[in-house]
C-alpha cells in the first residue's frame, strides 16, 4: 500500500527586530508553509518575505491566524464569541492572500494557531465560526484541524476540504487530543521516538496516548513546529525518514 503525507511547518512568526526559527532552510523541507497574520506573531514585512520564499519554493502557501495577543504568541486561551472568531479569520486570511496574489499564487489552506486551534479543537460553534470564514474567504481553501477534531468536523459540513493533522513532538490523550502544555509530559525530545510515532501515524494510523493506549489516528498532514532549537535538523530527519519509508510527500490538495 502506498502512502502519502503533507508537511507543514508555522513559519513567519518573526516581527520587528526579533528573529524566530530558520524558516528559509526549514522551506527545503516541508511542502506546506503556515506563514503567520500579524496576531499572535509576524508583521507585513516578514508576510511579504515569508510568502515570496514559500512561492519560489512552490511551497503550499498557507494563512495561520490566531488571537490576538503577540506578547502571550497566541499560545493563551481569551473568552471570544464566535462571531468575532469569524471576523478575525477573515482578516487575517486577508493578508495572507494579497501577499500571495502579488506572486501570482492561490492561498492553499488555512490552519488556526494555538490557543485557537486547540479551543477550535473541542467548541463546536468556534469551529463552525473558523470553517464559515474560511469558507466565505474562498471556498477551495483546504483547513487543517486536529485530526478528529471538531474542526475538521465543521469544515466538513461546510463544504470544505480538510487536512486532518498530527504532531510528531507532542502526545496525546485518550479522547485524541493533544496534551496541555501545562503538563510536564506534553512534549516529547527524542528525536528516534518521534520519527517512530510519526511512521507508525502514517503507516498504521495508530498512536500511543499518554496512558499507554492506542488510539486511532488519521495523518494528512505532519506539523513540524518551527521555533524549537532543533526544529531544522528535525525537519530533515523527518523529511528522509520519511523517504526511506516510501512515504510520498506532497502537499494537500496537489
Amino acid at each position: 500500500m502506498k502512502h502519502q503525507v503533507d508537511l507543514n511547518s508555522d513559519l513567519g512568526e518573526s516581527f520587528g527586530a526579533y528573529k524566530i526559527g530558520q524558516d528559509d532552510l526549514i522551506m527545503d523541507f516541508i511542502s506546506s508553509a503556515n506563514i503567520a497574520c500579524g496576531y499572535h506573531a509576524g508583521d507585513h514585512n516578514v508576510i511579504a518575505h515569508t510568502v515570496k520564499a514559500a512561492s519560489e519554493k512552490n511551497i503550499g502557501i498557507g494563512a495561520h491566524p490566531g488571537l490576538q495577543d503577540l506578547i502571550g504568541f497566541g499560545r493563551r486561551p481569551m473568552e471570544i464569541d464566535p462571531e468575532e472568531v469569524y471576523n478575525l479569520i477573515l482578516y487575517q486570511i486577508g493578508a495572507i492572500q494579497t501577499f500571495a496574489r502579488t506572486h501570482h499564487k492561490k492561498l492553499n489552506h488555512v490552519k488556526p494557531h494555538g490557543a485557537l486551534y486547540n479551543m477550535a479543537s473541542k467548541d463546536a460553534e468556534l469551529a463552525q465560526a473558523i470553517a464559515e470564514a474560511v469558507y466565505a474567504s474562498d471556498k477551495d481553501l483546504v483547513l487543517f484541524g486536529l485530526a478528529g477534531s471538531e474542526l475538521v468536523k465543521k469544515g466538513e459540513q461546510a463544504g470544505l476540504k480538510t487536512a486532518q493533522e498530527v504532531f510528531s513532538d507532542r502526545t496525546y490523550q485518550p479522547d485524541g487530543t493533544l496534551t496541555s502544555r501545562a503538563k510536564e509530559n506534553a512534549m516529547i525530545h527524542d528525536e528516534e521516538e518521534m520519527l517512530y510515532r510519526v511512521i507508525r501515524m502514517v503507516k498504521d494510523g495508530k498512536v500511543e496516548a499518554a496512558d499507554g493506549t492506542d488510539i486511532a489516528i488519521q495523518a494528512d498532514t505532519i506539523c513540524i513546529h518551527g521555533d524549537g532549537q532543533q526544529a531544522l535538523l528535525f525537519a530533515e530527519k523527518l523529511f528522509k525518514e520519511l523517504v526511506k519509508n516510501e512515504i510520498t510527500i506532497k502537499r494537500v490538495g496537489e
